[in-house]
């Protein structure tokens, strides 16, 4: 098994309307709902990717994939899967700062990253999403709290959790070493967390899915696949 994770560039709505029509209409109305143009070129970037990267996978066209963001309490506001195709791969988005990223695995997997940013209330932070654990073990700073918030993140997306799980019942190790769980009641053993490489050293990224351990990881140029947009869908 491989997961692979593309990272690229935010893109302007306007500077880039050849990718606007491969989105669905419930993403196009939640894109047109951002007001800042950045959250706009983000969005549009990540999902946009997300569609051809699994329109090459699949062998189909991007702006035909269905995708089902249901929820547990029934709003359109899930984790985003394809639509009646539980044996097509997991996959998983996210975006922050200067950065998208798409990962994609055969099973269920979650990705995130995190900028590099003052955190005016670190303390409250921290206890909402640090362990009893890892609260002990002392300060970790801004950075450090963002590469364990980055693992931790990308493990409830994996789980298709999200927010909704309390990130202080998860104890990881410290953000200087490799990603790993240590504890996690209920779940330790059944999921995997890793670091992975960005552009960008003040993006802290992390990547995680279902299994014991960690499989290969690849890291793909998701600039290259949002200019060839032409090309996957002339194939």
């Amino acid at each position: 098994m491989t997961v692979t994770v593309w990272w690229a560039a935010p893109v302007d709505p306007e500077a880039r309307s050849d990718l606007v029509p491969l989105l669905d209409d419930h993403e196009r109305a939640r894109m047109g709902a951002l007001r800042r143009t950045e959250d706009r070129a983000r969005y549009l970037a990540a999902h946009a990717l997300a569609r051809l990267v699994l329109a090459t996978h699949l062998d189909t066209d991007p702006a035909a994939l269905d995708l089902d963001r249901t929820c547990r309490c029934g709003a359109p506001h899930g984790k985003p899967r394809l639509a009646g195709r539980a044996d097509d791969p997991g996959f998983s988005l996210t975006h922050s700062g200067a950065l998208v990223g798409v990962a994609v695995g055969a099973g269920p997997v979650g990705i995130d990253v995190e900028r590099h940013r003052t955190l005016s209330d670190l303390d409250g932070l921290a206890r909402h999403a640090l362990s009893p654990a890892e609260r002990a073990a002392g300060p970790v700073g801004a950075g450090g709290f963002l590469v364990t918030w980055a693992r931790k993140e990308a493990l409830l997306k994996a789980t298709g959790e999200g927010l909704a799980s309390p990130m202080d019942a998860i104890t990881l190790t410290a953000p200087g070493g490799p990603a790993r769980i240590l504890d996690w009641p209920g779940a330790a053993g059944a999921w995997w967390v890793a670091d992975v490489a960005t552009p960008h050293d003040d993006h802290p990224g992390a990547v995680a899915g279902a299994g014991p351990a960690a499989p290969r990881i690849e890291v793909a140029d998701g600039d290259a696949v949002l200019s060839g947009v032409h090309d996957i869908m002339g194939r």
